[in-house]
């Protein structure tokens, strides 16, 4: 059964600018610029037959696009529990407003509610016992960093599969956003009358 969440996909440079902070941090598992993304809601697995509502039930999000950027780097857990390092996103009106949706039309669906609170991030690594004295010395190192705007105009619904080198992220479907008012052509070139929506292979 695929494992599915919804997410941002994140422009390519963008990526390189994360790639770049992924060294610093003895035995960090590292994720790879493929698998950056900021997650909207994760779902998890689910059967063939819901993950294609899923999938019709995200088209029905209306929303505007917006601009967005990342900023902050810090992590979840605690002491020897420390399990996950991120950068932090700055969340406007725009990307509450997004979730809400997606999350509004999920429950409508009959998923359960997300009860935790939201945090906009992006994941670099996972951690396993890494020393806190060197950890805090790299989100020092970092503190200042910040990532230029930029646009987001689409949402995804992304496949998630556990292969040999990690997580393999594959975008089942995109989701363009209406073009902001007075924002010229946010669309980057999508045409939102006539989307372009891939279903979900049968089976999945």
């Amino acid at each position: 059964m695929p494992r599915l969440f919804v997410a941002i996909d994140l422009p390519e440079g963008i990526k390189r600018d994360l790639e770049r902070l992924r060294a610093g941090v003895p035995g960090a598992n590292w994720l790879r610029p493929a698998q950056f993304h900021l997650t909207l809601r994760f779902i998890g697995e689910v059967d063939g037959a819901l993950a294609r509502d899923v999938a019709a039930a995200l088209a029905g999000v209306e929303c505007e696009g917006f601009a967005m950027s990342l900023a902050g780097l810090g992590h979840f857990g605690r002491g020897r529990k420390i399990h996950t390092l991120w950068v932090g996103a700055r969340a406007d009106g725009g990307l509450l407003a997004l979730r809400e949706r997606i999350e509004a039309r999920l429950v409508a669906l009959g998923l359960e509610p997300e009860h935790r609170k939201y945090k906009p991030h992006v994941t670099l690594a996972r951690l396993k016992e890494v020393g806190e004295g060197r950890l805090a010395d790299y989100l020092a190192g970092h503190a200042a960093f910040a990532s230029e705007r930029f646009a987001v105009d689409s949402f995804a619904l992304f496949s998630s599969f556990l292969g040999h080198e990690g997580a393999i992220h594959t975008i089942e479907s995109s989701y363009p956003l209406r073009p902001a008012a007075g924002a010229g052509d946010a669309s980057g070139g999508i045409d939102v009358s006539s989307p372009a929506r891939g279903p979900l292979p049968r089976g999945q």
